[in-house]
């Protein structure tokens, strides 16, 4: 790897991984900058909202990535107001998205999750992408108890965000979501606890130099 770039670590992980956990304990270890779905999501309508209708364009958008960068770098959770007066399609939003992941990877270290970023970013020079998958079982009880739902309403949620999930990325990458091909390092995390996962994950990049 590149020692003069920033580390950019994607995690891809199936609802009930625990991928939130790992994710967020890896970049808190690492002192990375931790991007999930929402605050992505939330970055490109912002984006997508300032594209549409502001002038003088790069000006602003320039401004405002700077302005989230400085004050949200370190942050774990970040609320980024979005537009209620524009809604991208899923394809436009899809494209600033990815403009917002490239940003994040450009200028910091960062862990960002999920939003097909294994893809995304698959020409950075320091990306680690990660698969986090479990038995269909614990997850089910994981997400039971995360979301105090009963054993019938876990079930049909997480069966529905796997197929939300892999709908999506083959939509937008035409790849299998579940392919270890994808995927630098794959983990299992029913078999090790959370925090043992990202002290693998640590090693790993450890052992890469």
């Amino acid at each position: 790897m590149e020692q003069n770039k920033p580390l950019v670590i994607t995690i891809s992980r199936q609802l009930g991984s625990g991928g939130g956990y790992i994710g967020q304990q890896l970049a808190k270890k690492l002192s990375m900058y931790y991007a999930d779905h929402e605050i992505i999501t939330k970055t490109a309508e912002e984006l997508s909202m300032l594209e549409k209708d502001l002038a003088l364009q790069e000006e602003k958008i320039e401004s405002f990535w700077k302005t989230f960068l400085r004050y949200n770098v370190s942050a774990p959770e970040v609320y980024i107001p979005a537009s209620y007066n524009f809604f991208p399609t899923s394809e436009q939003l899809f494209e600033t998205e990815s403009e917002v992941i490239k940003r994040i990877a450009g200028e910091n270290s960062a862990v960002i999750m999920g939003r097909c970023g294994f893809d995304i970013l698959h020409d950075h020079p320091n990306k680690v992408s990660v698969l986090l998958y479990c038995n269909f079982e614990n997850r089910i009880k994981r997400i039971q108890e995360l979301r105090h739902l009963t054993e019938e309403e876990a079930r049909k949620t997480v069966i529905q965000s796997d197929k939300d999930r892999e709908l999506y990325i083959n939509s937008f990458t035409k790849k299998k979501w579940m392919d270890a091909r994808n995927f630098d390092l794959c983990i299992d995390t029913g078999k090790i606890s959370f925090d043992a996962c990202v002290e693998l994950i640590i090693a790993y990049l450890q052992s890469r130099g």
